[in-house]
């Protein structure tokens, strides 16, 4: 099964890091990540203060600048990962460094032959 992990951090926490460490950490990931079957490392985002977020409601469109939640954690990129189990994904969200500054969030991916059933 695949799945998408997406990253929340605390970026003034992430910031604090040991950033020496950090990134030799990310490396070492996302080479294990690289190496497995149907696994690909992602993306990562720019601070949450460079996010736009577009609203619409009763017509009328709202953009706003910044993320849509207030809250400490901010979306801050993703991965993906072939794991057989939601198990194994578990224990790669939990390799992920940035699963110390924050949350990862794990998401399966819809079969798109199942015709959006899970």
């Amino acid at each position: 099964m695949r799945f998408m992990m997406l990253i929340h951090h605390d970026e003034p926490a992430l910031a604090a890091a040991p950033q020496k460490e950090l990134w030799a950490e990310y490396a070492a990931f996302n080479e294990a990540l690289a190496k497995a079957a149907g696994s690909s490392p992602g993306e990562r985002l720019q601070p949450s203060s460079a996010a736009t977020t577009v609203r619409q409601h009763d017509g009328k469109t709202e953009v706003l600048d910044g993320p849509y939640a207030d809250t400490k954690e901010q979306f801050a990129g993703y991965f993906f990962v072939e794991a057989p189990s939601l198990d194994e994904a578990i224990a790669w969200a939990k390799r992920c460094p940035s699963s110390k500054y924050g949350s990862i969030e794990i998401r399966p991916i819809m079969d798109s032959h199942a015709g959006g059933r899970r």
